[in-house]
């Protein structure tokens, strides 16, 4: 299969008065897994529909392939879309759903079956084309909607959610599915998800949106590790990053809580008084017995979850924070424990959400 880029150019939409996305340029590579990730109402699924040529696009443009389809047909744009809701004929075995859009393109008979048959065996699920849907599991008929998709050879791949109606079982096993479609494949894939996890093991390229803009765009890695906002540093993990406010005290040091802390890589030209923020994620936190560096916080609850231990704290200020353990003593509710902050992986935030 052809392999194809998406482009898009100040991409904007508004319905009436009402501004949802606004000037969105990005570029996607040839054979990447793009995912777009963000809350509700952030403007993800409006996109994708844009570029899939469901939603107009009021200003800007739309290259697929190196070729303009802003004002194209779905039809015309070489693309295949997988929907939230499977969509499938339930009076139709597998392989006619499978085959239904190449017949409805006058596609020769001995294709179509060739093509129907191949993706069936892609997706493992050649044992059930004489079936129809009301005798598949909830998996099984997501994997006939993604042939569907599959059959007609597009030139990129668009999944809306498409993975929202399943367990959190089948999700687990259908995402390593979809991953692996991927790398047997190699087309250009854009997924739209409301699930950072979905986006962390998915992706090759993360887009973060809010409010109808791009916030970050960068590999899963560069997203967690290095996010450039307060809102992304937060939007992404599970738990999500502690916030701590703190005080900027001068001289490479601040407090937290009272307690004053050394930053030899806080490089900042703020005055000794301004608020900022701290970010730490729960895995760099660690429970010690003493530290120059530590801070004191009271145990509220332990969720224990088999190889990991979450411990949700209180510090003396009211703040919460939450700490990852995977080895150590049991630790109980009500007991004062000492958190080492001097972890390099700390972020400084200012008062408008921006990494200092």
């Amino acid at each position: 299969m052809d392999r194809a880029s998406v482009s898009l150019s100040n991409v904007q939409k508004s319905y009436g008065n009402l501004p949802v996305v606004h000037g969105i340029d990005l570029d996607i590579n040839e054979g990447d897994f793009v995912v777009f990730v963000g809350p509700s109402g952030c403007g993800k699924s409006t996109l994708l529909r844009m570029i899939a040529g469901l939603e107009e696009v009021t200003d800007g443009e739309i290259s697929i392939k190196g070729r303009d389809v802003t004002d194209l047909d779905p039809s015309d744009r070489g693309i295949a879309m997988v929907f939230q809701s499977y969509a499938l004929y339930p009076h139709m075995s597998v392989r006619d759903n499978l085959a239904f859009g190449l017949k409805m393109a006058r596609t020769d008979a001995a294709e179509i079956r060739l093509r129907v048959d191949q993706a069936a065996a892609i997706l493992k699920i050649d044992h059930l084309l004489d079936r129809r849907p009301g005798q598949l599991s909830g998996g099984q008929r997501q994997r006939v909607a993604i042939g569907r998709a599959i059959v007609r050879k597009p030139d990129v791949f668009l999944f809306d959610e498409p993975l929202s109606n399943l367990d959190a079982e089948l999700r687990v096993s259908m995402r390593i599915e979809i991953a692996r479609l991927h790398r047997e494949l190699g087309n250009t894939m854009i997924y739209v998800t409301h699930d950072q996890t979905e986006a962390m093991t998915l992706a090759d390229q993360i887009v973060v949106l809010r409010n109808g803009r791009v916030e970050q765009s960068g590999s899963p890695r560069e997203i967690y590790e290095n996010p450039s906002n307060i809102f992304v540093a937060g939007f992404i993990g599970s738990p999500r990053m502690n916030f701590l406010r703190s005080e900027y005290k001068g001289g490479g040091r601040f407090a937290i809580a009272g307690r004053e802390f050394q930053a030899p890589e806080f490089d900042s030209k703020l005055p000794a008084g301004a608020e900022f923020m701290t970010g730490i994620r729960p895995e760099h936190l660690a429970v010690v017995d003493d530290a120059d560096q530590a801070i004191a916080a009271r145990v509220d609850f332990c969720e224990y979850l088999g190889g990991t231990r979450y411990l949700y704290c209180v510090l003396d200020d009211g703040q919460n924070l939450v700490v990852e353990q995977r080895t150590g003593p049991d630790i109980e509710p009500g007991m004062i424990i000492n958190l080492d902050l001097s972890s390099n992986q700390r972020l400084f935030f200012n008062s408008d959400g921006a990494r200092l």
